[in-house]
């Protein structure tokens, strides 16, 4: 599942590099968390959390069953 989260990942990447941030894949665990860290402008911005649920999130549950949730850590 690592390496579909990482496609995921790359196809999100771009809108968080036009704003001057950008997304690092922590980790992927048994039970479909998948855990990020958002850097850059995207790691102090107060709508990160609405970047991470609405954008991050909802991507990778609509193209990987297997996701359960995207946590930042």
């Amino acid at each position: 599942m690592k390496e579909e989260v990482l496609r995921v990942l790359e196809q999100v990447r771009p809108n968080l590099q036009a704003d001057g941030g950008d997304v690092e894949l922590v980790e992927v665990t048994e039970e479909g968390i998948v855990k990020v860290r958002l850097k850059g402008a995207c790691g102090s911005c107060p709508m990160s959390t609405m970047t991470l649920k609405m954008g991050i999130e909802r991507a990778m549950m609509a193209q990987i069953p297997g996701v359960k949730e995207v946590v930042q850590v």
